[in-house]
């Protein structure tokens, strides 16, 4: 393979950002900013609870010493499964203190699928909420430890940010696996397998990628960050919990997702920024809101990722939010890349990724895995900072993810061009098939998005004896579902060219999503070959 390495990004670090904060690990940043001003607000979440910096010090400082007395010691795996509460940073805060690595999980985690990644890295012990939305945690800890088959011990943390139970339970000593050199700390990410990928990142990693976000959008800290994305995901811990260490920002959290209680929070406190996926700003568009100000007014940057946004979307976004940038983030749990810049046009933002981030390279490949001119569609692959290390208990995954070169495979498909803008056009697992041609929903998606009866859409291949695949598009509707027909003449008035239009369409109550707010496809695609059996 060719391997053309050009580093496209324009914009670079503050020297003495890089010299500075850049060189030092959010837990030494947050005792710096404790040190500085020790009473202002640390975190607050949407049940009113807040803790300053002290007093999240101070209950980190009792987790910590309970962690110590359960025989937990610098380098054992601690999995973290709570909700975007503020215990959910004291946890944290006392596990990297103790010098323990953590994992973390949404707390939507089903108790087999934790016993799971618990057994995949070697877990020593698993932090829950005692309960949560109707869930009782303590007894399903009972479940996680039948399936986990080894000793274990539980930490149940109250809502009341102080009482906590631990539940002992024994059995043969866990197996530990090798982790990468310099691990800090586990993300978990769903495979095309359906399993969890255990993705191994350093601290280095992980803040290559948080200060190219807070450089490139210039965060200082003074306002607050608003989060209402899992802690436990990648996106919630990259640019909730760490970003608000790092740059001592209030980070103010929302539990559940309610797009009305979110705009409410956000004029409340005048949070700055927030990373989200692309169905929380269509929530936020098409929720109600009777205030004179404009939605998110004060906001600086909503940073959209997760899917690919739809220009309508972006359009109807600036238009009722016309005081904060809409811009494209993307990545995933194995690593940073690209965003929109602070000056893109709306038009840029709607139709781009954004571009490279400083000592990101992507490229993108042929089927034959040869490195393609620019402007051409392929697999995109790259090499970046922010990197993770491996695939813990995954080795062979870990290889097969990478070309004979050594770019990362993302498996995603796209464009990026002279100017270093990715566009994407779908995923590689998400092309459909139809008479051996491969056709990318994006385009479809994007057009149908924008359709006054549709809530949320995906397209997805529906299997046929005699294609193999047809265009099947999926709807979540807005009040009345539209009929088959308004779709096709939506598209027509759209320019969508016809050998794109969906050969039928599947309406359902709600999308099956991740707790990042993706749209789960293989789930959907599950769903109609059932049916059509």
């Amino acid at each position: 393979m060719n391997s053309r390495v050009s580093t496209l990004a324009t914009d670079t670090l503050d020297e003495s950002s890089a010299a500075g904060s850049a060189t030092r690990t959010p837990l030494e940043l947050f005792r710096a900013h404790l040190d500085r001003a020790p009473h202002a607000p640390a975190v607050r979440d949407d049940r009113d609870h807040s803790l300053t910096r002290r007093q999240l010090w101070d209950r980190a400082t009792d987790i910590q010493r309970e962690l110590s007395e359960h025989g937990l010691v610098a380098g054992d795996v601690v999995v973290l499964c709570l909700p975007n509460w503020t215990e959910w940073m004291a946890a944290y805060l006392a596990v990297v203190r103790t010098g323990l690595i953590p994992g973390t999980l949404p707390v939507t985690t089903g108790p087999k699928s934790i016993a799971y990644t618990a057994n995949l890295v070697g877990a020593r012990a698993i932090v829950l909420p005692r309960a949560h939305r109707g869930r009782d945690f303590s007894a399903e800890s009972e479940v996680l430890a039948s399936e986990f088959g080894r000793c274990l011990q539980v930490l149940l943390i109250d809502g009341d940010q102080e009482n906590r139970t631990w539940r002992m339970f024994d059995g043969p000593t866990a197996t530990i696996p090798e982790y990468p050199a310099g691990t800090a700390h586990i993300l978990f990410s769903s495979s095309t397998t359906g399993k969890s990928k255990a993705i191994a990142h350093s601290d280095a990693s992980l803040s290559a990628y948080n200060h190219a976000v807070i450089d490139r959008y210039a965060v200082t800290g003074e306002r607050p960050i608003f989060m209402p994305s899992p802690l436990g995901h990648s996106t919630g811990f990259w640019h909730g919990a760490r970003m608000s260490m790092i740059t001592g920002a209030t980070l103010i959290l929302q539990d559940a997702w309610d797009a009305g209680r979110a705009l409410g929070i956000v004029d409340r406190y005048g949070c700055e920024i927030t990373v989200a996926a692309t169905p929380f700003l269509k929530d936020l568009v098409d929720a109600e809101w009777t205030a004179e100000a404009p939605k998110l007014n004060g906001m600086r940057v909503f940073l959209c990722g997760g899917a690919p946004v739809a220009p309508s979307l972006i359009k109807s976004a600036q238009t009722q939010m016309p005081g904060t940038r809409i811009a494209a983030i993307w990545a995933m749990s194995e690593g940073g890349a690209t965003s929109s810049l602070p000056g893109d046009t709306t038009e840029l933002v709607a139709r781009t990724c954004g571009k490279v981030m400083p000592g990101v390279t992507l490229e993108a490949v042929t089927s034959d895995g040869a490195v393609a001119p620019r402007g051409t569609d392929g697999e995109i692959v790259m090499r970046t900072p922010s990197l993770f290390l491996g695939y813990i208990g995954q080795d062979e995954m870990y290889r097969e993810s990478f070309t004979p070169d050594g770019w990362f495979r993302t498996g995603d498909t796209g464009i990026v061009d002279e100017a270093g803008y990715l566009r994407l056009t779908g995923r590689v697992k998400d092309l459909i098939i139809r008479g051996g041609v491969n056709i990318s929903p994006v385009e479809i998606e994007y057009a149908l998005a924008g359709h006054p009866q549709i809530a949320r859409v995906a397209v997805v291949g529906s299997p046929d004896d005699r294609l193999g695949e047809r265009i099947c598009a999926v709807i979540q509707p807005r009040g009345t579902a539209p009929e088959f027909e308004d779709l096709l003449a939506w598209l027509t008035d759209n320019g969508v060219p016809r050998r794109l239009w969906p050969e039928s369409i599947r309406v359902i109550d709600g999308m099956p999503e991740t707790p990042a707010g993706k749209i789960r496809k293989n789930v959907l695609r599950e769903i109609i070959s059932k049916e059509i059996a």
